[in-house]
């Protein structure tokens, strides 16, 4: 994800890239890594993937400075969460299109062999040591802030550490959804998760998606299924308590401090990398117009 998180309710265009792109002439980019895919999910989302360098080490969640040369000739970086898990011998990243944008007007043109600034320092908060054991994994997200829980629902020691790990996303509209709900069908699917979890591994990882202005089977903000009980009447799980339940938070900068109050309603305390309690919110936030 760009840590902005800006969604539209453009139909969707999924398509993929897989032909490298010609040699356009550009100029040597520094900290250089090669596309090599390019999927665009709506008129204003696509995941795309690079070549991870050799000497990158990353904890599932972190994120990761990226970009292109801006007009200027000088790098324009902007924060995004790395999508894949940390056992991936590739990067993915989740973004959004910003027509206007200085970086994502240029970066949603990328193709396959193209090439982008990846500066390999990968930090961040929402990761796994900076929560309390527990029994309850909960991922709560807006738009592109999926991106950082697409790496931890990928990675074997999120399962090994909760029992369960619950993903509640919500979306403008259903297209919207479709890169979180493929994802955890994939995974739902995996021979090697049933093998290693159960063939019941489907009960230990559950998904919410919701929408606010389309119409689909389950509607509503986060903040507002948390509250009222609903997302766990649904999914039959008993209501959040400190003891059992940890949280991650990704979204815009007033979702954030939204859900947060809802947590901190139940009982649960904010942690960090020194200091690991209930719940984490990424505070990199890079605001709009990326």
């Amino acid at each position: 994800m760009t840590l902005d998180f800006a969604v539209n309710d453009a139909p969707a265009t999924s398509t993929a890239t897989t032909t490298p792109a010609p040699n356009r002439g550009k100029p040597t980019l520094p900290d250089a890594q090669t596309v090599t895919a390019v999927r665009h999910w709506t008129d204003w989302l696509f995941s795309f993937r690079v070549t991870r360098p050799p000497s990158l080490r990353f904890r599932s969640g972190e994120f990761v400075m990226i970009g292109l040369l801006g007009d200027n000739g000088k790098p324009l970086l902007r924060a995004y969460s790395i999508a894949s898990p940390n056992w991936d011998d590739e990067l993915e990243f989740y973004s959004i299109k910003v027509p206007d944008g200085p970086l994502t007007s240029k970066l949603q043109h990328i193709q396959v062999g193209d090439e982008i600034i990846l500066r390999p320092k990968p930090v961040g908060t929402l990761v796994l040591d900076a929560l309390l054991p527990g029994k309850r994994l909960w991922l709560l997200a807006t738009g592109t802030g999926i991106a950082p829980f697409a790496s931890l629902m990928r990675d074997p020691e999120s399962y090994e550490r909760y029992e369960q790990v619950i993903v509640m996303h919500t979306c403008r509209t259903a297209d919207e959804l479709a890169y979180g709900a493929e994802l955890v069908e994939q995974l739902r699917d995996d021979p090697l998760l049933a093998e290693m979890y159960g063939e019941d591994f489907h009960k230990r990882l559950l998904y919410y998606p919701t929408t606010t202005r389309e119409d689909s089977p389950r509607m509503g903000r986060i903040t507002d299924n948390l509250t009222s009980g609903k997302v766990f009447a649904d999914l039959d799980l008993p209501p959040m308590d400190p003891e059992h339940d940890r949280a991650m938070i990704c979204g815009s900068l007033a979702f954030n401090i939204d859900v947060k109050a809802v947590l901190e309603g139940f009982g649960l305390r904010e942690g960090a990398n020194s200091e690991p309690r209930e719940f984490v919110v990424e505070k990199a936030f890079v605001g709009e117009g990326i």
